[in-house]
């Protein structure tokens, strides 16, 4: 059985990211542990003697954070129910970060899966503040990233960008593997041309990748660099017509490049598909 955490603050963006959990993971048993965080405003320091203040505080937003999961729940209930699927509602008086990292390690979750936006909704985010902070805390388990209004279709086409300049384990890409099985995929990995050719280093990744990859349908495509990598990223999922891009998550590497992109550059790479991060 599979363990998926979904962290919502209630927004249409984490509802929708729900769904589509829901939906990509039909055909397996699942429990779906429903997140939410609070952290209530410091009480006045005139009040800070007075402990009773600052429980009825926390009292009253924990109740709101209850009464919202178990709206989430309903509203979820209206669109899905699959018999080998069950969840639970967990609210928790924590940073959001905090509380996910130790959810992860105490329900061995398999995969975390959240919106692109929060509430605040802004338009020049390409991730968005909360989902940034997830994705850079957490190191040991998959992260799937939904964007806002996306409707779930089947992923049959996959892409995997690498530069073939780093040499990582068959775990790390094994969460990929076993979803490109699974959905009968094809896994179109893009290499982005920024030498004349690759050095044995690149040569000897790019082969280990493919031994990798070789239970599994795959294709190798060989991408011209030109403005940004984020540019090219965009121009390679139009052109395949890629339904899910994945990525190793490792320092320096492409996601960290596209969230320090200036805005300039990546205001129109609003991640228009589902993002798998796979951690190093």
């Amino acid at each position: 059985m599979k363990n998926i955490l979904l962290p919502t603050d209630f927004s249409k963006n984490s509802l929708n990211a729900a769904k589509f959990a829901i939906e990509f993971f039909k055909e397996e048993e699942c429990a779906f542990h429903l997140l939410n965080t609070y952290t209530p405003a410091i009480v006045h320091s005139r009040f800070m003697a007075a402990t009773i203040h600052g429980g009825l505080l926390e009292d009253n937003v924990r109740s709101e954070s209850e009464s919202g999961l178990e709206e989430f729940l309903n509203q979820i209930n209206t669109y899905y129910k699959y018999p080998q699927h069950s969840f639970n509602c967990v609210s928790s008086f924590n940073l959001l970060t905090e509380e996910i990292k130790e959810l992860v390690e105490a329900k061995d979750i398999d995969f975390i899966v959240t919106g692109t936006k929060g509430s605040s909704g802004f338009e020049e985010v390409f991730l968005g503040s909360n989902t940034v902070r997830i994705i850079k805390a957490v190191r040991t388990c998959p992260i799937l990233v939904v964007p806002e209004d996306f409707e779930y279709i089947k992923p049959v086409r996959i892409g995997f960008p690498t530069d073939f300049k780093r040499n990582f384990s068959v775990e790390v890409i094994k969460p990929l593997i076993q979803l490109t099985a699974n959905f009968g995929s094809t896994i179109h990995i893009m290499h982005i041309s920024e030498e004349e050719e690759l050095n044995k280093y690149q040569h000897s990744n790019k082969d280990i990748l493919l031994e990798y990859v070789s239970s599994v349908s795959h294709c190798l495509h060989s991408m011209p660099y030109f403005a940004s990598k984020s540019d090219v990223i965009e121009f390679f999922i139009k052109e395949f017509d890629i339904q899910l891009l994945a990525l190793v998550h490792y320092r320096h590497g492409f996601l960290e490049e596209l969230v320090k992109e200036p805005v300039v550059k990546r205001i129109a790479f609003h991640t228009p598909i589902p993002l798998l991060v796979l951690p190093d």
